[in-house]
């Protein structure tokens, strides 16, 4: 069990630390070869905010645990809204002033409504999986093309603050690679670490999907908003919560479906999914407001959180 849980922990501190080596050694490749800041931050940096529960998702479906990374698709978007905004805003409330943002918003929500009509027949299917794909490839396409017409839009500057200068090819490549290599091993500590601490505590895949594992995926997240909004970069901050939260639906929830497609637990469909739904609801209502522009203040920044205890405190007594 001692070990269980020290696998569990290092492995998720590495994934974090891969993530980021890994993202940045791809922007960097990336600057090199002269492609667009825009378009760098709205598909490597935004993807790699979900590559941690990507490899994991994977990993788990390799070892057959599809609940597993089906809870971490669905326990990383809740957390992310709820525990990331929602300690971010506490901290210094955020005003959302990019049209790309607010683009991208509305097609958070068809993404989740697509995400759903997948899963509402009780099975992930390899079809399912292709669609998925195909949705992500289609998104980040529309992403950047608005991306690339909107000049000045103020996440321009702050992408482009995000990537790292003056990393030669050679290093942008190398740790490229090392970035990748520790997400693989780390993330086959990681599903492996949870495993067993759920079969010890006679919990079910899904529920430490949802708890342990996407808590400790989202840790980039937070990370990377509450920097942001430090700095005051609220734009970057709400914008790799929606980024990561498509990419989460699309890319990641493609991982147990190509990889090891079946039925998985009903309760994901019936309890989990609503509760992220409704979340994303109130992300889209603070950030988009009813006037000019929207702005998540620290009262709603506290519901969030306080959302976020309540939904933890429901897995626990029906655990």
């Amino acid at each position: 069990m001692l070990l269980a849980i020290g696998a569990l922990i290092t492995g998720i501190a590495l994934l974090v630390w891969g993530a980021d080596r890994f993202v940045d050694g791809a922007a960097s490749v990336a600057k090199n070869l002269r492609v667009p800041p825009m378009i760098i931050g709205l598909t490597i940096v935004s993807l790699g905010t979900s590559l941690p529960e990507m490899i994991v998702a994977a990993m788990a479906a390799l070892d057959g645990n599809r609940d597993l990374g089906i809870g971490n698709v669905l326990g990383s978007n809740i957390a992310n809204i709820a525990l990331v905004l929602g300690v971010t805003a506490l901290i210094i409330p955020l005003a959302v002033q990019s049209m790309t943002l607010r683009r991208e918003m509305p097609v958070l929500m068809l993404v989740t409504f697509l995400a759903f009509a997948l899963l509402a027949d009780g099975v992930l299917s390899q079809i399912d999986g292709i669609i998925l794909i195909i949705g992500l490839v289609l998104m980040m396409g529309w992403l950047t093309r608005i991306g690339m017409k909107d000049r000045h839009d103020p996440m321009i500057e702050e992408f482009t603050d995000s990537i790292p200068e003056g990393m030669s090819m050679k290093s942008s490549i190398l740790w490229f690679i090392v970035g990748l290599v520790v997400l693989i091993i780390s993330s086959r500590m990681v599903v492996w670490g949870a495993v067993e601490i759920a079969h010890f505590f006679g919990v079910s895949d899904l529920i430490i999907g949802l708890t342990i594992v996407a808590i400790g995926t989202s840790l980039p997240e937070l990370v990377a908003s509450i920097a942001g909004a430090l700095k005051g970069e609220a734009d970057l901050a709400i914008g790799n919560v929606i980024g990561s939260n498509m990419f989460n639906l699309l890319a990641v929830l493609a991982m147990p479906a190509l990889i090891h497609p079946g039925a998985f637990a009903p309760e994901a469909l019936m309890r989990d999914f609503p509760i992220m739904l409704g979340f994303t609801i109130a992300l889209l209502v603070v950030s988009l407001g009813f006037k000019v522009g929207g702005k998540i203040n620290r009262f709603e920044g506290g519901l969030l959180l306080s959302g976020f205890v309540g939904y933890l405190y429901l897995l626990y007594l029906q655990a």
